[in-house]
C-alpha cells in the first residue's frame, strides 16, 4: 500500500541527525562547575588553616603549662597544681566554651608565663655533684696553655670515686691532632660526643660538653628545654672520661682521628679556651636542641674555619662519626661499618685502666694514627655512609 508524503517525511526526521541543544539546567549545571571548584578548594584551605592554628594553639599551651611545672619556685606541688590549673582553664576558655574575654585572658597568662620563664636566670651556686663541682679555668699566654681544674678522679663504681682535680700545663707548638670521640648510651642514633686534644710531649687534653646536675639530678631530655639544668665543659684526663664511659656506665665509645693541620687544631682549641672561660664567668643553660654537645662542637668548629652546611647528624649525634667519614674528615678509606668496629676502644680502654700510658694503649689500630694513615676519598663517593 503507498504511503503518504506526510507519512514518509516523518519517518524520515526520525533517522536524521539531531541537534542537541542544552536545556537551562544543563548550561546552569556546566557554568557552576568551576564554581564548585573553587569553593571545595576554598573549604579546603580554610580547614587545614584552622587546623594548623589549632595545632599551634595547642603548643604553645603545653609549651606554657610545661612552663609553669618547671619555673624556678622551689615547691613540686605548687608547681604541678599551676600547671594543671592553667592546662584546665585554657582547654576550656579555648576549645569547649570560646570566647573572647577568655581568650584574652588565657593570651595574657601565656605572655606573663613567658616573661617570667625567661627571666629565670641560670647559677653558678647550687649543690652540684661531685663530678661537676668544680668549673675548670685556663689561661693562655703565647705558645703556654695553663688549664684549672682539669678532672683526673680514679673510679671504684659508677658513683664510688675519689675526687681529684689538677693543674697543668701545655705547649701549642706541640699540639699535634685533636680526636673525636662517640659514645653510645646503646639507643643507637643519640649519644654523647667530645673532643680530645692531642700532643706529642704531654697526656691529650679531653673536654667534654656536657649537663651540671645538682645532687640528685640526672640527665632529663625534656626538663632540659625548660632551664633546669646548667652547662658544663669537663676538662678532664682520658682515663676519667672514657675510663668511666667503658668500665662503669658500659657505654660503646668510639675514637676517631680527625683530617686537620696542627694550625686547624690549634685555632679549634682556641675556641674552647675562649669559650671556656666564658662559661667561667657567665653561666648558661644547657638545652637538648641548641646547646648541648655536639651542637657546640659544630659551632666551634665553624669558627675555627670548617666549611659546610647543617647535616641530620648534628641532631641525632650518635651517627655523627657518620657525616665525618662522608665528608672525610675521618678515615673513609674503608667502609663505615668497618672503620667503626676497628674505633671501639671499650677492651683496650678497661685493660688499661690503670695503666699510665692509657691515652696511647686506647689509640692502637686505631685508623689515621700512625701507620694507620690513608689518603681520603672523594666526598662525592662517600656519601653512602650508613649505619
Amino acid at each position: 500500500m503507498a504511503r503518504s508524503v506526510p507519512a514518509i517525511a516523518e519517518e524520515a526526521a526520525c533517522y536524521a541527525p539531531r541537534r542537541m541543544v542544552p536545556t537551562h539546567d544543563e548550561t546552569h549545571a556546566a557554568a557552576s562547575t568551576p564554581a564548585v571548584r573553587r569553593s571545595f578548594l576554598r573549604r579546603l584551605v580554610g580547614f587545614l588553616g584552622r587546623s594548623a592554628l589549632r595545632v599551634l594553639v595547642g603548643l604553645v599551651l603545653l609549651w606554657t603549662t610545661l612552663a609553669l611545672y618547671w619555673t624556678n619556685l622551689p615547691f613540686p606541688t605548687v608547681r604541678l597544681v599551676m600547671a594543671i590549673a592553667f592546662a584546665l582553664v585554657a582547654i576550656y576558655a579555648i576549645f569547649v566554651r570560646p570566647s573572647r574575654n577568655a581568650k584574652i585572658v588565657v593570651a595574657g597568662l601565656v605572655v606573663a608565663t613567658m616573661v617570667w620563664w625567661s627571666l629565670i636566670p641560670p647559677s653558678h651556686d647550687r649543690p652540684w655533684r661531685a663530678e661537676v663541682a668544680v668549673l675548670p679555668r685556663m689561661q693562655l699566654d703565647g705558645d703556654i696553655l695553663r688549664v684549672e681544674g682539669v678532672r683526673n678522679f680514679h673510679y671504684r663504681s659508677r658513683n664510688d670515686f675519689d675526687v681529684a682535680y689538677e693543674e697543668r700545663t701545655y705547649d701549642l707548638r706541640h699540639l699535634t691532632a685533636v680526636d673525636f670521640y662517640v659514645s653510645d648510651w646503646g639507643l643507637g642514633i643519640v649519644g654523647h660526643t667530645f673532643v680530645s686534644f692531642v700532643f706529642d710531649n704531654a697526656p691529650p687534653l679531653c673536654i667534654s660538653i656536657e649537663i651540671r646536675p645538682e645532687e640528685g639530678e640526672g640527665f632529663a631530655p625534656l626538663a632540659s628545654m625548660f632551664k633546669q639544668l646548667e652547662l658544663i665543659y669537663i676538662v678532664g684526663d682520658e682515663r676519667d672520661l672514657v675510663g668511666v664511659r667503658t668500665k662503669h656506665r658500659g657505654e660503646t665509645v668510639y675514637l676517631h682521628r680527625v683530617r686537620a693541620t696542627p694550625q686547624a687544631v690549634r685555632r679549634l682549641l682556641e675556641v674552647y679556651v675562649e669559650r671556656i672561660n666564658e662559661l667561667y664567668e657567665h653561666p648558661e643553660w644547657y638545652h637538648l636542641l641548641k646547646n648541648n654537645c655536639s651542637i657546640n662542637i659544630v659551632r666551634y668548629a665553624n669558627a675555627a674555619g670548617r666549611v659546610g652546611g647543617f647535616d641530620w647528624r648534628f641532631v641525632v649525634n650518635g651517627l655523627m662519626d657518620g657525616y665525618l667519614w662522608a665528608t672525610g674528615a675521618i678515615d673513609n678509606s674503608i667502609s663505615f661499618a668497618e672503620l667503626r668496629e676497628q674505633a671501639i676502644v671499650n677492651d683496650r680502654a678497661n685493660a688499661a685502666i690503670d695503666d699510665p700510658d692509657f691515652s696511647a694503649r686506647i689509640r692502637e689500630g686505631i685508623r689515621g694514627i700512625g701507620n694507620a694513615e690513608t689518603p681520603p676519598k672523594e666526598p662525592a663517593d662517600a656519601q653512602k655512609a650508613t649505619r
